[in-house]
């Protein structure tokens, strides 16, 4: 399976925009018709922070690098960690998953982070989502609280990113 990581362009938003509807509707997805939207790659792009993984020359994966005061105010988080980056907006096409894409994507957005500074990571994702959490299982995330947003209730995952990865 040959593809290639890159930062997101402008000339991808379509096709971007397109990966994010099509997780709508799949089990434990919080994404509704609002969100992502234009404007969280408008966001993302203006910070150099939107990544695609291709293959063929068509978008299969995304990942964002986030900053959320939302996320960022939680109680949870380990404040030895600090600074922490947070992954966001991960999606893999409908047809792509379960072939380790996400796992790659995660990886990629781990090692970006280290890349930028950063010293720890943290994220929260659906309780149920139970796909996502065998991910962030191999990666060996601490879950370190639980919160109630957007009429669902997530897992607050984090892990230190000083060590190399292995996948």
């Amino acid at each position: 399976m040959e593809y290639e990581i890159v930062m997101a362009t402008e000339a991808d938003r379509n096709e971007i925009l397109s990966l994010y509807k099509a997780q709508l509707g799949r089990e434990c997805c919080p994404w509704n018709e609002y969100y992502p939207s234009n404007e969280e790659i408008d966001w993302d792009l203006s910070r150099d922070a939107l990544f695609v993984l291709k293959r063929d020359g068509s978008i299969r994966a995304a990942v964002s690098i986030e900053e959320d005061e939302a996320v960022d105010c939680l109680s949870c988080w380990d404040e030895n960690l600090a600074p922490v980056g947070e992954l966001a907006r991960l999606a893999v096409l409908p047809d792509e998953q379960s072939k380790g894409l996400g796992r790659i994507m995660l990886k990629f957005g781990m090692d970006e982070l280290k890349r930028r500074g950063f010293n720890g990571i943290h994220f929260w994702v659906n309780k149920n989502n139970s796909k996502a959490i065998r991910c962030y299982a191999v990666f060996g995330f601490r879950v370190v609280g639980e919160c109630h947003m957007y009429e669902q209730d997530f897992l607050c995952y984090e892990k230190e990113l000083l060590n190399r990865e292995v996948l």
